[in-house]
Protein backbone atom coordinates (compact mmCIF):
# COMPACT_ATOMS: atom_id res chain seq x y z
CA UNK A 1 0.00 0.00 0.00
CA UNK A 2 1.13 3.61 -0.51
CA UNK A 3 2.64 5.71 2.23
CA UNK A 4 -0.17 8.23 1.61
CA UNK A 5 -2.97 7.55 4.08
CA UNK A 6 -6.11 6.09 2.53
CA UNK A 7 -9.46 7.88 2.68
CA UNK A 8 -10.82 7.70 6.22
CA UNK A 9 -7.50 6.75 7.79
CA UNK A 10 -6.38 8.92 10.70
CA UNK A 11 -3.46 11.17 9.75
CA UNK A 12 -1.15 12.52 12.41
CA UNK A 13 0.25 15.35 10.26
CA UNK A 14 -0.49 16.24 6.66
CA UNK A 15 2.36 17.12 4.35
CA UNK A 16 3.74 20.64 4.62
CA UNK A 17 2.55 23.21 2.10
CA UNK A 18 5.31 23.97 -0.44
CA UNK A 19 6.53 27.57 -0.32
CA UNK A 20 5.64 28.01 -3.99
CA UNK A 21 1.98 27.27 -3.19
CA UNK A 22 1.64 29.92 -0.50
CA UNK A 23 0.34 33.42 -1.09
CA UNK A 24 1.14 36.76 0.53
CA UNK A 25 0.17 36.95 4.20
CA UNK A 26 -3.15 38.42 5.28
CA UNK A 27 -3.11 41.40 7.63
CA UNK A 28 -4.94 40.01 10.71
CA UNK A 29 -6.42 43.44 11.41
CA UNK A 30 -8.11 43.42 7.99
CA UNK A 31 -8.76 39.74 7.36
CA UNK A 32 -8.34 40.10 3.60
CA UNK A 33 -5.98 41.44 0.97
CA UNK A 34 -6.34 43.10 -2.41
CA UNK A 35 -4.15 42.41 -5.42
CA UNK A 36 -4.18 44.81 -8.37
CA UNK A 37 -4.19 42.87 -11.65
CA UNK A 38 -4.17 45.78 -14.10
CA UNK A 39 -5.94 49.06 -14.78
CA UNK A 40 -8.91 49.13 -12.43
CA UNK A 41 -8.98 45.35 -11.93
CA UNK A 42 -8.51 43.75 -8.51
CA UNK A 43 -8.67 40.38 -6.78
CA UNK A 44 -9.87 40.21 -3.17
CA UNK A 45 -9.13 37.15 -1.04
CA UNK A 46 -8.79 35.88 2.50
CA UNK A 47 -6.35 33.29 1.05
CA UNK A 48 -8.96 30.56 0.63
CA UNK A 49 -11.63 32.12 -1.61
CA UNK A 50 -11.21 34.72 -4.34
CA UNK A 51 -13.47 37.28 -6.01
CA UNK A 52 -12.65 39.90 -8.62
CA UNK A 53 -13.87 43.45 -9.20
CA UNK A 54 -13.34 46.00 -11.95
CA UNK A 55 -13.67 49.75 -11.47
CA UNK A 56 -15.08 51.70 -14.40
CA UNK A 57 -16.07 55.33 -14.97
CA UNK A 58 -19.49 54.97 -13.35
CA UNK A 59 -19.10 52.15 -10.88
CA UNK A 60 -17.86 48.65 -10.15
CA UNK A 61 -18.36 45.25 -11.78
CA UNK A 62 -18.07 42.44 -9.22
CA UNK A 63 -17.39 38.84 -10.23
CA UNK A 64 -18.66 36.39 -7.57
CA UNK A 65 -19.70 36.98 -3.98
CA UNK A 66 -18.40 34.06 -1.86
CA UNK A 67 -19.89 33.94 1.68
CA UNK A 68 -16.41 33.80 3.34
CA UNK A 69 -15.67 37.15 1.66
CA UNK A 70 -19.07 38.73 2.35
CA UNK A 71 -17.82 41.07 5.05
CA UNK A 72 -14.66 41.97 3.14
CA UNK A 73 -15.85 42.72 -0.40
CA UNK A 74 -17.56 46.06 0.44
CA UNK A 75 -14.49 47.13 2.44
CA UNK A 76 -12.13 46.12 -0.35
CA UNK A 77 -14.15 48.08 -2.91
CA UNK A 78 -14.24 51.14 -0.64
CA UNK A 79 -10.45 50.97 -0.33
CA UNK A 80 -10.24 51.56 -4.05
CA UNK A 81 -13.29 53.65 -4.95
CA UNK A 82 -16.48 55.20 -3.63
CA UNK A 83 -18.38 54.21 -6.77
CA UNK A 84 -21.40 51.88 -6.54
CA UNK A 85 -21.62 48.27 -7.68
CA UNK A 86 -23.38 48.41 -11.05
CA UNK A 87 -23.00 44.78 -12.19
CA UNK A 88 -22.48 41.37 -10.60
CA UNK A 89 -21.24 38.43 -12.69
CA UNK A 90 -21.85 34.88 -11.50
CA UNK A 91 -19.04 32.50 -12.49
CA UNK A 92 -21.45 29.61 -11.90
CA UNK A 93 -24.30 28.59 -9.59
CA UNK A 94 -22.53 27.07 -6.59
CA UNK A 95 -23.44 28.71 -3.30
CA UNK A 96 -19.89 28.80 -2.00
CA UNK A 97 -19.02 31.31 -4.76
CA UNK A 98 -22.18 33.41 -5.10
CA UNK A 99 -24.10 32.63 -1.91
CA UNK A 100 -23.59 36.11 -0.41
CA UNK A 101 -25.08 37.94 -3.41
CA UNK A 102 -28.51 38.28 -1.82
CA UNK A 103 -27.13 39.80 1.37
CA UNK A 104 -24.98 42.22 -0.63
CA UNK A 105 -27.91 43.35 -2.76
CA UNK A 106 -29.90 44.07 0.39
CA UNK A 107 -27.32 46.69 1.37
CA UNK A 108 -27.20 48.49 -2.00
CA UNK A 109 -29.44 51.51 -2.69
CA UNK A 110 -29.68 50.61 -6.39
CA UNK A 111 -29.83 47.02 -7.56
CA UNK A 112 -27.00 46.04 -9.92
CA UNK A 113 -27.44 44.10 -13.15
CA UNK A 114 -26.69 40.41 -12.57
CA UNK A 115 -25.13 38.52 -15.49
CA UNK A 116 -24.73 34.74 -15.80
CA UNK A 117 -24.90 31.88 -18.26
CA UNK A 118 -28.38 30.60 -19.13
CA UNK A 119 -27.58 27.21 -17.54
CA UNK A 120 -26.71 29.00 -14.30
CA UNK A 121 -30.05 30.77 -14.35
CA UNK A 122 -31.87 27.46 -14.83
CA UNK A 123 -30.01 25.90 -11.88
CA UNK A 124 -30.75 28.91 -9.67
CA UNK A 125 -34.42 28.96 -10.69
CA UNK A 126 -34.72 25.36 -9.51
CA UNK A 127 -32.88 26.12 -6.27
CA UNK A 128 -35.10 29.13 -5.46
CA UNK A 129 -32.44 30.33 -3.03
CA UNK A 130 -32.81 33.97 -1.88
CA UNK A 131 -29.08 34.07 -1.18
CA UNK A 132 -28.54 33.68 -4.94
CA UNK A 133 -30.88 36.06 -6.78
CA UNK A 134 -31.67 35.20 -10.38
CA UNK A 135 -29.62 36.95 -13.06
CA UNK A 136 -31.41 39.49 -15.22
CA UNK A 137 -29.05 39.06 -18.18
CA UNK A 138 -28.05 35.67 -19.57
CA UNK A 139 -26.18 34.39 -22.60
CA UNK A 140 -25.50 31.10 -24.38
CA UNK A 141 -22.04 31.25 -25.96
CA UNK A 142 -20.43 34.70 -25.60
CA UNK A 143 -21.23 38.04 -23.98
CA UNK A 144 -19.14 41.19 -23.97
CA UNK A 145 -19.68 43.70 -21.17
CA UNK A 146 -18.52 47.18 -22.17
CA UNK A 147 -19.10 49.70 -19.42
CA UNK A 148 -17.46 52.97 -18.42
CA UNK A 149 -14.29 52.51 -20.47
CA UNK A 150 -13.73 48.90 -19.38
CA UNK A 151 -14.33 45.57 -21.08
CA UNK A 152 -14.97 42.01 -19.94
CA UNK A 153 -15.43 39.07 -22.30
CA UNK A 154 -17.58 36.21 -21.00
CA UNK A 155 -17.59 32.85 -22.74
CA UNK A 156 -18.95 29.36 -22.20
CA UNK A 157 -17.00 26.21 -23.02
CA UNK A 158 -19.43 23.49 -21.98
CA UNK A 159 -19.89 21.41 -18.87
CA UNK A 160 -16.76 20.64 -16.88
CA UNK A 161 -17.07 21.65 -13.27
CA UNK A 162 -20.81 22.17 -13.69
CA UNK A 163 -23.16 23.45 -16.41
CA UNK A 164 -22.93 27.22 -16.75
CA UNK A 165 -19.41 27.67 -15.41
CA UNK A 166 -17.98 30.51 -17.53
CA UNK A 167 -14.66 32.08 -18.46
CA UNK A 168 -14.35 35.80 -17.58
CA UNK A 169 -11.57 37.54 -19.49
CA UNK A 170 -10.24 41.07 -19.04
CA UNK A 171 -8.22 41.46 -22.26
CA UNK A 172 -6.57 44.81 -21.48
CA UNK A 173 -5.49 43.59 -18.03
CA UNK A 174 -4.41 40.19 -19.45
CA UNK A 175 -6.41 38.45 -16.73
CA UNK A 176 -8.63 35.37 -16.90
CA UNK A 177 -11.08 34.25 -14.20
CA UNK A 178 -12.20 30.61 -14.27
CA UNK A 179 -13.45 29.17 -11.00
CA UNK A 180 -13.02 25.62 -9.66
CA UNK A 181 -10.94 24.31 -12.57
CA UNK A 182 -7.32 25.35 -11.95
CA UNK A 183 -5.88 25.44 -8.40
CA UNK A 184 -2.56 27.31 -8.57
CA UNK A 185 0.12 25.37 -6.73
CA UNK A 186 -2.42 23.00 -5.18
CA UNK A 187 -3.99 19.63 -5.75
CA UNK A 188 -7.52 20.18 -7.09
CA UNK A 189 -10.32 19.81 -4.53
CA UNK A 190 -11.56 16.27 -4.10
CA UNK A 191 -12.87 14.36 -7.12
CA UNK A 192 -11.29 16.90 -9.48
CA UNK A 193 -13.18 19.69 -7.76
CA UNK A 194 -16.44 17.72 -7.97
CA UNK A 195 -16.37 18.00 -11.75
CA UNK A 196 -19.65 16.80 -13.25
CA UNK A 197 -18.04 15.95 -16.60
CA UNK A 198 -14.48 14.63 -16.36
CA UNK A 199 -13.67 14.70 -20.10
CA UNK A 200 -15.21 18.20 -20.19
CA UNK A 201 -13.03 19.24 -17.25
CA UNK A 202 -9.90 18.01 -19.06
CA UNK A 203 -10.98 19.88 -22.19
CA UNK A 204 -11.38 23.11 -20.22
CA UNK A 205 -7.88 22.81 -18.77
CA UNK A 206 -6.60 22.38 -22.34
CA UNK A 207 -8.54 25.47 -23.38
CA UNK A 208 -7.17 27.56 -20.51
CA UNK A 209 -3.65 26.37 -21.33
CA UNK A 210 -4.07 27.60 -24.91
CA UNK A 211 -5.19 31.11 -23.90
CA UNK A 212 -3.00 34.20 -23.59
CA UNK A 213 -3.03 35.81 -20.14
CA UNK A 214 -0.72 36.82 -17.30
CA UNK A 215 -3.01 36.38 -14.27
CA UNK A 216 -5.56 33.70 -13.43
CA UNK A 217 -8.21 34.23 -10.76
CA UNK A 218 -9.23 30.69 -9.86
CA UNK A 219 -11.77 31.25 -7.09
CA UNK A 220 -9.67 29.40 -4.52
CA UNK A 221 -6.25 29.15 -2.85
CA UNK A 222 -3.88 31.77 -1.49
CA UNK A 223 -2.60 33.49 -4.61
CA UNK A 224 -3.44 34.41 -8.16
CA UNK A 225 -2.30 31.93 -10.78
CA UNK A 226 -0.02 32.18 -13.80
CA UNK A 227 0.41 30.27 -17.05
CA UNK A 228 3.06 28.19 -15.27
CA UNK A 229 0.42 27.02 -12.77
CA UNK A 230 -1.87 25.99 -15.62
CA UNK A 231 0.95 24.10 -17.32
CA UNK A 232 1.72 22.29 -14.05
CA UNK A 233 -1.88 21.26 -13.44
CA UNK A 234 -2.21 20.12 -17.05
CA UNK A 235 0.91 17.97 -16.61
CA UNK A 236 -0.46 16.50 -13.37
CA UNK A 237 -3.75 15.62 -15.04
CA UNK A 238 -1.99 13.90 -17.93
CA UNK A 239 0.08 11.90 -15.44
CA UNK A 240 -3.06 11.06 -13.46
CA UNK A 241 -4.84 9.80 -16.57
CA UNK A 242 -1.85 7.72 -17.63
CA UNK A 243 -1.33 6.22 -14.16
CA UNK A 244 -4.99 5.29 -13.74
CA UNK A 245 -5.14 3.88 -17.26
CA UNK A 246 -2.12 1.67 -16.75
CA UNK A 247 -3.41 0.46 -13.38
CA UNK A 248 -6.76 -0.49 -14.93
CA UNK A 249 -4.96 -2.53 -17.58
CA UNK A 250 -2.49 -4.32 -15.30
CA UNK A 251 -4.59 -5.11 -12.20
CA UNK A 252 -6.25 -8.54 -12.10
CA UNK A 253 -9.76 -9.10 -10.75
CA UNK A 254 -9.98 -11.07 -7.52
CA UNK A 255 -6.24 -11.29 -6.91
CA UNK A 256 -5.44 -12.02 -3.25
CA UNK A 257 -9.09 -12.37 -2.21
CA UNK A 258 -10.50 -15.06 0.03
CA UNK A 259 -11.96 -17.62 -2.36
CA UNK A 260 -15.23 -17.62 -0.46
CA UNK A 261 -15.80 -13.97 -1.46
CA UNK A 262 -15.39 -14.50 -5.18
CA UNK A 263 -19.09 -15.26 -5.58
CA UNK A 264 -19.77 -11.70 -4.33
CA UNK A 265 -19.38 -9.47 -7.43
CA UNK A 266 -19.58 -6.26 -5.38
CA UNK A 267 -16.70 -7.40 -3.17
CA UNK A 268 -14.62 -8.57 -6.16
CA UNK A 269 -15.02 -5.25 -7.91
CA UNK A 270 -14.42 -3.20 -4.75
CA UNK A 271 -11.19 -5.10 -4.21
CA UNK A 272 -10.21 -4.42 -7.84
CA UNK A 273 -10.86 -0.66 -7.87
CA UNK A 274 -9.11 -0.22 -4.51
CA UNK A 275 -5.99 -1.92 -5.88
CA UNK A 276 -6.19 0.12 -9.09
CA UNK A 277 -6.32 3.31 -7.01
CA UNK A 278 -3.41 2.16 -4.86
CA UNK A 279 -1.24 1.58 -7.95
CA UNK A 280 -2.25 5.00 -9.29
CA UNK A 281 -1.34 6.71 -6.01
CA UNK A 282 2.00 4.88 -5.83
CA UNK A 283 2.84 5.92 -9.38
CA UNK A 284 2.13 9.63 -8.82
CA UNK A 285 3.54 10.12 -5.33
CA UNK A 286 7.29 10.34 -6.10
CA UNK A 287 6.85 13.11 -8.70
CA UNK A 288 3.97 15.15 -7.30
CA UNK A 289 3.86 14.82 -3.51
CA UNK A 290 6.31 17.68 -3.00
CA UNK A 291 5.06 19.84 -5.90
CA UNK A 292 1.34 20.24 -5.19
CA UNK A 293 0.03 21.40 -1.83
CA UNK A 294 -2.46 18.94 -0.29
CA UNK A 295 -1.35 16.13 -2.59
CA UNK A 296 -1.79 13.70 0.28
CA UNK A 297 -5.23 15.08 1.16
CA UNK A 298 -6.93 14.36 -2.16
CA UNK A 299 -4.78 12.05 -4.29
CA UNK A 300 -6.92 9.02 -3.46
CA UNK A 301 -10.03 10.95 -4.54
CA UNK A 302 -8.38 11.88 -7.82
CA UNK A 303 -7.29 8.33 -8.60
CA UNK A 304 -10.74 6.91 -7.82
CA UNK A 305 -12.35 9.60 -9.99
CA UNK A 306 -9.98 9.09 -12.89
CA UNK A 307 -10.28 5.31 -12.98
CA UNK A 308 -14.07 5.49 -13.00
CA UNK A 309 -14.08 8.11 -15.76
CA UNK A 310 -11.73 6.01 -17.90
CA UNK A 311 -13.94 2.96 -17.45
CA UNK A 312 -17.28 4.67 -17.98
CA UNK A 313 -16.92 7.92 -19.94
Amino acid sequence: MPEIATIGARTGKYMDIPESSKGPAIDPAKGYRIQELGRGLYMVTENVYQAMFMVHDKGVVLADVPPPLAAYIPKAIREVTGKPVTHIIYSHAHADHIGAAGDLLATLPKKPVIIAHEETRAILARAADPRRPLPGVTFRDKYTLKVGGQRLELSYHGNGHEPGNIFIRAPEQRTLMVVDVIFPGWMPWRRLALAQDIPGYFAQVEKIKSMDFDWLVSGHVARAGTKADVVAQHEFLQDLKAAAGKALQTTALGEGMDGRDKSNPWAVFDNYIDRVAAQCVNTLTPKWASRLAAFDVYIWDQCFTMEQSLRLD
